[in-house]
């Protein structure tokens, strides 16, 4: 989930068609049709004075890169912060700030830095740095969302102007793919000591290496980041000057701006908004590969939904195919897990991840019979069950209305429950938000290029975000082994090992994984349309269309 959203789903032959790079059809069943996808749009040539951009979430509450964690701070703060290693839009990986690295042991890991690269200030970045950025996550009080990252790292230590070696209790494999986000994200050392508790805000400011620096924040109206014009990656130096991030989340006025031009783009378009956008000449609408999932688990362990008997009957009443075609205007695809293949698929043991991803059963038909057999066996004493949902999230209320309709012919009776974004995005890591709901849906989604990160999420019994408590000891040991495998086929194969028993008796119910979906005035071009977006330098490769 990673706050209110984070992560995934899995594969098919069909999915790893819809989620490739490039372009490609979607033709899935439960779609109702065929929807292209592109992990780029088209490159742009011009350059442009101002663009305006949509944050469809809201404003962001920091833009501290150890902090991000949500779709609008990471939409801005990845065009802002450069990390160490850089995603594509196809979520395999390339150098950024560190152009190499190596293993001398399976304990040590070293980073060698780029050379030549400066702040926005001017000064020079260096291992002092690195390392600044990276241990100050350790700090609670620097409430990093990836501290847990941390937690087997013993050292890191500058050991060289441009080099930087971590040392671990134990091998960790995932460490380094963390490096692609806001953990890996490098900033000025003097400038954080300086800013303190402020760093990321808009009284505080930023002082990063990234293609556009931050140079105007008015909290509740917008905010505005202007070129580097001495970037150091040249291929990416941008086209557009100034770039004004604005924050409409009501649906019909975001339409309205789009289509009238007052807004020049946005990502994570609405099915609603993508209706009325698909018959305007103002633009297009692009949709592309996805990291992001949509899910229904319990919120704690007397939750009903604590029983897989519970989450199997309430998977057995959804209608997947019509719920595509009504909600998600069928740009979206079914899935078997709540793992994405798009996280996977370009790794080197995708053969791995595959075959695993066959072997888990089908996704069911609805079956209403079987669906009430299972309550009845389960016979929980709760039949009323509460489920939280953001407010202002059509998608998901009208998901949940579905599945209210459909579970009161098994005997359940739905309640929803809309929160303000503070309080759902809060009710994920602290318990006292969850008090007196018994479920949420969650609309997750996989930052990094390994499907093990958001599999321990909710399978480790330590895991936070182990809400409903589920232990067993042999999925812990195989993902735990997973982790501590450095060869990716032999780290594959023990997660697919765990995924194949989780899969049985985890309580978590997959629904869908949407598509990604961004809307360019005709203006503009060049932006990635994959969700690989969220922890790229996407606003450098926007520009106008001549």
């Amino acid at each position: 989930m990673h706050a209110p959203r984070r992560t995934a789903l899995a594969l098919t032959a069909l999915a790893l068609t819809a989620c490739s790079a490039g372009g490609g059809t979607a033709k899935d069943p439960s779609s109702g049709g065929a929807v292209k996808l592109t992990g780029t749009t088209p490159a742009a040539h011009g350059t442009l004075d101002d663009v305006t951009w949509n944050l469809p979430t809201g404003e962001p509450t920091t833009l501290d890169p150890a902090r991000v964690g949500d779709y609008s701070p990471s939409t801005v703060a990845s065009n802002l912060c450069d990390p160490l290693i850089r995603l594509r839009p196809d979520y395999s990986t390339a150098p950024g700030l560190a152009t190499s690295w190596h293993r001398p042991d399976p304990k040590t890991l070293v980073l060698n830095l780029r050379h030549g690269v400066t702040f926005w200030d001017g000064s020079p970045m260096t291992a002092t740095d690195v390392v600044a950025s990276l241990e100050r996550q350790r700090v609670p009080a620097t409430r990093s969302v990836n501290a847990p990252v941390l937690a087997g790292v013993t050292t890191i230590k500058a050991t060289g102007s441009h080099q930087v070696t971590v040392r671990f209790r134990a091998p960790d494999e995932l460490f380094l793919k963390y490096l692609v986000n806001g953990f890996g994200a490098v900033s000025k050392a003097a400038y954080l000591k300086k800013a303190g508790q402020d760093y990321g805000t808009a009284k505080g400011g930023l002082m990063c290496t990234g293609p556009f620096e931050l140079k105007r924040w008015q909290p509740g109206e917008s905010l505005t980041v202007t070129r580097n014009t001495h970037y150091w990656d040249t291929k990416l130096r941008p086209k557009v000057k100034r770039l004004t991030f604005r924050f409409i989340t009501d649906n019909g006025t975001l339409t309205s701006a789009l289509i009238s031009g007052q807004m020049d783009g946005s990502y994570e378009i609405p099915s609603t908004v993508a209706k009325a956008l698909r018959s305007s000449d103002a633009g297009k609408l692009y949709y592309g590969p996805s990291a992001q999932t949509v899910f229904l688990t319990g919120t704690g362990p007397t939750s009903p939904l604590a029983d897989r008997r519970i989450t199997d009957a309430l998977s057995l009443v959804l209608d997947r195919t019509a719920l595509i075609r009504n909600v998600y205007d069928g740009a979206a695809r079914r899935e078997k897990t709540f793992v994405p293949s798009l996280v996977w698929k370009n790794s080197e043991a995708k053969d791995v991840y595959a075959q695993g991803y066959a072997a888990l059963p089908e996704i069911p038909d609805p079956d209403t019979a079987k669906a009430r057999k299972l309550v009845d066996e389960a016979a929980p004493k709760q039949r009323t069950i509460t489920f939280a949902t953001a407010a202002g999230d059509q998608q998901s209320l009208q998901t949940l209305t579905f599945l209210q309709a459909a579970a009161k012919k098994i005997g359940l009776k739905i309640v929803i429950r809309q929160l303000q974004p503070t309080q759902m995005s809060g009710m994920f890591y602290n318990p006292a938000l969850r008090k007196g709901l018994d479920a949420t849906i969650a609309l997750g989604y996989v930052e990094i290029p390994d499907p093990l990160s958001y599999a321990e999420m909710f399978t480790d019994p330590a895991s936070p975000l182990n809400w409903i408590k589920y232990r067993n000891n042999k999925v812990t040991s195989h993902l735990r082994k997973a982790r501590s495998t450095l060869d990716p086929a032999g780290s594959a194969k023990e997660f697919v090992a765990g995924q194949a028993l989780y899969s049985e008796d985890l309580p978590v119910v997959p629904i869908v994984c949407p598509y990604e979906r961004v809307f360019l005035n005709k203006r503009l071009s060049g932006a990635p349309a994959s969700f690989a977006y969220i922890n790229m330098p996407w606003a450098a490769m926007l520009g106008g269309t001549s």
